[in-house]
């Protein structure tokens, strides 16, 4: 149960409840303990009016009665308690899930890009379910059927000696063969539960793609496929699964087997203590069959409390690897740091760690607050990974990234993301409404200003024709729109936030050109006091930059002005000719 003991913390955060929780199920006990006398009594009683002739059997009706309802008041009363045991442990457990969800989902958000593209989204999110529902159930049913077994076997067993110790000894032989039992089975269990969870997270890794990419699937036709391979992976899944529930399998008929057993000697050393005179009534018996079945279900539920243990300590095994995951960027600066919009790359140098590709090799250059930068380039010469390196989604491999004569890395990393507005080559939306979408960056936002942002993008238009309009639903990363729909929500979205610095990584390339003349129009009036690095394909969204630099294998071949570099032999004045070609066309 090592990898458990993470779950120390929370157990002690509830300590309050789970001590209640604690003392109520000793209450509860101690209400089950008074039936067993009782009935022993009844039967006592019974035997002496049947063996007396002479017997008052008013009075014999009314001690009979009085154990009858002594045993219905203590049995209700029992009932009641065992009731507030388990609003009171299982509540606990619901509180730790809903705080180690938490815990990962905020471990989640502060670890780094690298991370997400070696983890699969399927698996992150079994962790945070799956796994953790796993956790639960340790954390509620496991420890209240723990207390609750310990409990009685503190209560019980002491009065099976004290009521006959030589019954009390034969009837417990079974228990240590039982506890070798577990403990041998047990140790299959957490193996088979590891694989199972693993597989789990494959399973759901290829459901989550699967959705993610239909459109794909359907355009290839090849749903057929598809279902075979996610039917090849449940038949592994249910073999797997079967394997585990086989082992499981084997508890229950094993403790009823030896509870049986017990039962039986109880009956047997009973029957003959009772024919010796060692014990003075029939009902003694009773009393130790009814101790026994009392102790059945604790001990038939260790079984399912140790197998439940064994899936929470795999499952926890899987939450730590990723909480004992250290995130590369850290926010080594707490105090606050704002941002005007200098930008500046020392010599900076990146090599991308999960491929091994150099984006960037010793680049240098300043960006004033208020200019504007145009980075041209072919597919892979590193134009993104500038504008990674200016968010510090990564850190450079050598040389510095400066922001106000700061290195990034001294920065508040709150205070210069917050500083940015930045635009993805692949606009993401959420399933969410569209004016909601707009405001991601800026929540306080009044309607007005959603609108004029829209405006502004150039997508007012389009969105006034939807039914809903701003208040239209997208479906899962924005499929309900075109292509330039969502880059104009998403421009919009950057606009909206008025920040210092605007990253726009190539997000005109889904926009007409008439269209994108008009938003490069806005974006310069919104832009005039702000830091802007516009990346892109072409030479028109460039041309009004304050300054164009044009990379190659991470290297600038070029830089200056648009006239400058259409007045000198290059590639700017090449793409500039090809494309004005196709203009004209």
């Amino acid at each position: 149960m090592k990898e458990l003991k993470y779950i120390n913390k929370y157990f002690k955060k509830y300590k309050g409840k789970i001590l209640i929780g604690i003392i109520i199920t000793i209450i509860a006990r101690i209400f089950s303990l008074v039936m067993p006398p009782y009935v022993s009594k009844s039967i006592a009683a019974v035997e002496h009016f049947l063996s007396d002739a002479d017997a008052d059997q008013a009075a014999f009706t009314s001690i009979l009665l009085t154990n009858i309802l002594v045993i219905i008041g203590t049995t209700l009363l029992s009932a009641f308690f065992t009731f507030l045991m388990r609003q009171t442990i299982i509540n606990v457990s619901r509180y730790v899930e809903y705080d180690l969800k938490n815990e990962i989902f905020a471990h989640y958000e502060r670890l780094s890009l690298n991370f997400y593209k070696k983890n699969r989204t399927g698996d992150l999110m079994n962790r945070i379910s799956e796994d953790v529902n796993q956790v639960r159930m340790y954390t509620g049913p496991a420890v209240m059927y723990s207390i609750q077994t310990l409990t009685l076997f503190i209560c019980v067993v002491p009065i099976m000696f004290y009521k006959s110790p030589t019954m009390a000894l034969y009837s417990l032989i079974p228990l240590p063969v039982l506890s070798v039992l577990i403990y041998k089975i047990s140790r299959v269990i957490h193996k088979k539960s590891t694989v199972v969870q693993q597989y789990l997270s494959t399973l759901s890794t290829f459901s989550q793609e699967t959705f993610s990419g239909i459109f794909v699937i359907k355009a290839y036709g090849i749903q057929p496929r598809i279902n075979r391979e996610l039917e090849q992976l449940a038949e592994e899944g249910k073999d797997k699964s079967m394997n585990l529930a086989r082992v499981e399998a084997w508890f229950m008929p094993l403790m009823v087997l030896l509870i049986g057993i017990s039962s039986t000697i109880a009956i047997y050393v009973g029957g003959k203590q009772y024919i010796d005179g060692d014990i003075a009534t029939v009902g003694t018996i009773a009393e130790f069959i009814i101790y026994i079945s009392m102790l059945t279900w604790p001990v038939a539920i260790v079984g399912w409390v140790t197998s439940t243990v064994q899936r929470a300590e795999a499952s926890q095994k899987r939450i730590n690897e990723f909480l004992g995951s250290v995130p590369q960027i850290q926010n080594h600066n707490a105090s606050p740091t704002p941002v005007r919009g200098k930008i500046e790359f020392r010599n900076v140098s990146f090599t991308y760690e999960d491929t091994g590709i150099t984006a960037l090799k010793n680049l240098s250059f300043e960006l004033n607050p208020g200019e504007t930068l145009a980075i041209i380039g072919r597919t892979g010469s590193g134009k993104s990974t500038i504008l990674d390196l200016v968010a510090r989604l990564y850190d450079t491999s050598s040389g510095e990234v400066l922001i106000d004569d700061t290195p990034v890395t001294d920065l508040n990393l709150n205070d210069l993301r917050n500083a940015i507005g930045a635009v993805p080559q692949e606009a993401f939306l959420f399933s969410d409404s569209i004016k909601n979408n707009i405001k991601f960056g800026k929540p306080e936002a009044t309607d007005e200003e959603v609108r004029d942002a829209a405006r502004r993008a150039e997508v007012h238009k389009n969105i006034q024709k939807f039914t809903h309009q701003y208040d239209t639903v997208l479906g899962e990363r924005g499929i309900t729109l075109s292509g330039g729909q969502k880059q104009r929500v998403a421009i919009a979205r950057a606009l909206l936030k008025d920040p210092e610095i605007y990253l726009f990584d190539d997000c005109l390339s889904a926009v007409d050109t008439e269209t994108e003349e008009k938003i490069l129009k806005h974006l310069h009036k919104v832009s005039s006091n702000k830091t802007t690095i516009i990346v892109s394909h072409r030479v028109s969204s460039a041309r009004n930059a304050d300054r164009i630099i044009v990379l190659d294998k991470g290297k600038v071949i070029q830089q200056g002005t648009h006239n400058q570099l259409i007045n000198a032999e290059g590639y700017y004045k090449n793409l500039y000719l090809s494309q004005l070609s196709e203009k004209e066309m």
